[in-house]
């Protein structure tokens, strides 16, 4: 729903406003925890129980209304969030910054470098627009898109606070490539409680996207997240770092997911994550909902 939601503004500025006039007016009238629920059944199917959460997904729910510090949102901007990351771990580990800006009247050619970059919104998800060779763009239609990612309010109305109080800017990266000149693969380390419960890697997004599931030790976890299988990844050969990092940025958090891409032998800073998938992707078979729901701990289960 929310990428027809999208799609549909992309076609008019008038419909643009409409939409999102419609969906603010919902916000209003009709309570988050009801959203939050018609949304749980509608995507997933089954009943979100905020008094008592079980699965992965319900807890990720309860954290969306339970738990809020400044830090969710400093660390949800993807602008703030390096200096975060120079803090915690160095600025070796951040993905080159060209340059970033407000207006979107800076997106021209003349700015931009002679090498593959990525253009993105800080205070969203997705939406990048790759730029392999800055003869080849639309410039004016690039700012347009830029222009409406602007206005947007990634919340939505499903209780992703943290976007919210994010002031939006544009940033300009280098483009990460594989050997093959391709996106590399995206590893997102789920950490519970401090401690590494699963990751998955996203592949082929540009294509055909898929994702598998591997458990701390790298053994191939046989379910699938939204997405189906793909090939065997084998295991990164600075998997004990990735492990290290990883640590280092969840331990301020009960969730997190950390982000990273492995170019040879360097790791690099994608983004922190904190409701993944809006608690809104189905596992298949099921029961990996509530067996990785049993081991993310809540403040509410502490002293059960």
């Amino acid at each position: 729903m929310r990428a027809q939601l999208y799609k549909l503004t992309q076609q008019s500025e008038i419909l643009n406003r409409l939409i999102w006039g419609l969906v603010r007016f919902r916000n209003v009238i009709i309570p988050l925890e009801t959203r939050l629920k018609q949304r749980f059944r509608r995507t997933l199917g089954y009943d979100l129980r905020l008094d008592n959460p079980q699965t992965f997904n319900e807890k990720i729910q309860w954290l969306k209304i339970h738990d809020k510090t400044p830090l969710h949102v400093i660390c949800s901007d993807k602008y703030l969030v390096r200096e975060h990351i120079t803090e915690r771990i160095g600025e070796n580990y951040l993905v080159p910054l060209i340059f970033h800006t407000k207006n979107v009247k800076d997106l021209v050619p003349e700015k931009f470098p002679d090498i593959p970059v990525i253009v993105k919104t800080n205070h969203d998800s997705g939406g990048g627009t790759i730029i392999r060779n800055k003869y080849d763009v639309d410039w004016g239609l690039t700012r347009k898109k830029f222009k409406k990612r602007l206005a947007l309010n990634y919340d939505y109305g499903k209780g992703e606070w943290q976007y919210r109080d994010i002031v939006p800017r544009i940033i300009v990266e280098k483009l990460l490539m594989d050997e093959t000149g391709e996106v590399p693969s995206d590893y997102k380390m789920h950490f519970f409680n401090g401690e590494l419960a699963f990751t998955h890697v996203d592949m082929d997004r540009e294509t055909d996207h898929r994702r598998n599931l591997y458990d701390p030790d790298w053994n191939f976890i046989p379910c699938s997240l939204l997405y189906p299988n793909g090939r065997q990844i084998a295991k990164p050969a600075v998997y004990d770092e990735m492990i290290r990092i990883g640590n280092i940025l969840s331990r301020d958090f009960i969730y997190v997911r950390v982000d990273l891409y492995v170019i040879g032998k360097e790791i690099f800073f994608g983004e922190l994550t904190f409701h993944h998938g809006s608690g809104n992707e189905p596992f298949t078979p099921q029961e990996y909902d509530r067996l990785f729901g049993e081991k993310l701990v809540l403040p509410i289960e502490e002293n059960q």
